[in-house]
């Protein structure tokens, strides 16, 4: 056939006048110009005809995922490949005198293609994991660890094919010498084979997912998880530096994951504030008057009063403290304060609430305030702690109670003076 064809092209050119032998190299180039004119043809009609047409049925379409394979260009990787398959096929016939350069181009040709057919995966799994991303799938999965760990499968399959192709020997002769290798493939991609093992456990046991707000305060990380790759995960930290952590990291180490707070709707208000030990007394009938004014203490005052009647029913000398049951101005602040917090509309009520005495020291009494709030966001959290420590300082007074403060330069004035008049 390709003997037949080179007499029609002698035949033609000497119809136009110029002669030549079927053994010269003009029929060769002719017919390799053809085969050139031929691929870019074929290329012209899949790119300006087959993938416009594609990409105009998907711009169209309703549905968003396939806009990530136009947006990574897929289909027009996959074109190249028609214009290669056609040089591929015709050069070889028209170089069929010529044996080494037909089989030199031919492996070069098949290297191209091969490296083309990975060029199209490699935005294929890009495309997946962009459509990962927007449904939300790689919150619950590293996508991008496995569509890493993918791409270095694909770049080894790529360097051995392309490889066994130049030296026209069997890819498995190759891959048996790999196992030679091992232990130098294990010493360069440390780091990468931890990391992949680290990515299977962390998404078996879901212990992380892009977007969870994670504290590792070694790598100095507090912050939401950018990104998860196959060797690193990426920290946003609240001040917007970036920290890297690699990926085995997490599971060799320590750290905090928020992920559960957020989803249980409700954040933790742990904060004492410690009072002067010496404002702490009983309460004075003068002063149970004066507090029964107030709406949230008048049923605990009311039901405290028949207790405390009952209690010292009976008890001679009752009056005095030491005998009797009486109400402490830090215990009626403790029902105050456990009152306003159910009463507030930014509280968990089905989640633990304890206004409770922690062990005095140096600094006072700590009366520590444990409560959730409905509002897991940072910004209005600090708001909601700040508005209930503002109300609590504001309303100590009203039961004779003080906060502990370390003496201050005024303070120490104000001694001084004091003990100069005398």
């Amino acid at each position: 056939m390709d003997h037949n064809l080179r007499m029609d092209i002698t035949q033609w050119l000497s119809a136009t006048g110029i002669n030549i032998q079927p053994s010269s190299g003009m029929p060769t180039l002719i017919l390799v110009i053809a085969s050139l004119l031929l691929a870019l043809l074929a290329y012209l009609i899949v790119r300006r005809v087959v993938i416009r047409a594609i990409n105009m049925v998907i711009k169209r379409s309703k549905a968003t995922w396939d806009d990530s394979f136009m947006h990574y260009g897929v289909m027009e990787k996959l074109a190249m490949l028609v214009p290669a398959l056609v040089v591929n096929l015709l050069v070889p016939i028209a170089l069929q005198d010529y044996t080494l350069l037909s089989s030199v181009i031919d492996r070069l040709l098949s290297v191209a293609i091969v490296v083309m057919m990975i060029r199209a995966a490699y935005a294929a799994l890009d495309a997946a994991n962009e459509i990962a991303d927007i449904n939300l799938v790689s919150r619950r999965m590293p996508i991008k660890s496995f569509v890493q760990l993918f791409k270095l499968f694909l770049f080894f399959v790529c360097v051995i094919v392309c490889i066994s192709i130049l030296a026209d020997q069997s890819p498995v002769y190759f891959l048996s010498g790999l196992g030679v290798a091992t232990g130098l493939v294990m010493l360069v991609f440390r780091d990468t084979i931890l990391g992949f093992v680290a990515g299977i456990q962390l998404a078996a046991n879901r212990m992380v997912s892009q977007g969870d707000w994670i504290q590792m305060d070694k790598y100095g990380a507090n912050g939401s998880i950018a990104e998860i790759s196959l060797t690193t995960v990426k920290v946003r930290n609240w001040d917007n530096t970036l920290t890297m952590i690699p990926a085995y990291a997490l599971v060799q180490d320590a750290f905090k994951n928020w992920r559960g707070m957020s989803e249980s709707g409700g954040r933790r208000i742990t904060r004492a504030v410690n009072l002067d030990v010496n404002s702490i007394r009983f309460l004075t009938t003068e002063d149970i008057n004066r507090l029964e004014r107030i709406n949230l203490l008048k049923d605990y005052l009311a039901e405290k009063k028949r207790e405390l009647a009952d209690a010292n029913q009976g008890i001679e000398d009752s009056g005095d403290p030491a005998n009797g049951r009486y109400l402490t101005n830090v215990g009626t602040f403790r029902a105050y304060m456990k009152e306003y917090l159910l009463r507030s509309d930014k509280t968990r009520k089905d989640m633990t609430m304890l206004v409770r005495q922690l062990e005095p020291g140096p600094t006072g009494l700590p009366i520590q305030i444990y409560v959730f709030i409905n509002d897991t966001r940072w910004a209005y959290y600090e708001d909601i702690q700040a508005d209930l420590f503002d109300h609590i300082y504001s309303i100590l007074p009203e039961f004779g109670l003080k906060p502990f403060q370390t003496p201050t330069g005024d303070d120490m004035r104000a001694i001084n003076t004091a003990e100069a008049k005398h």
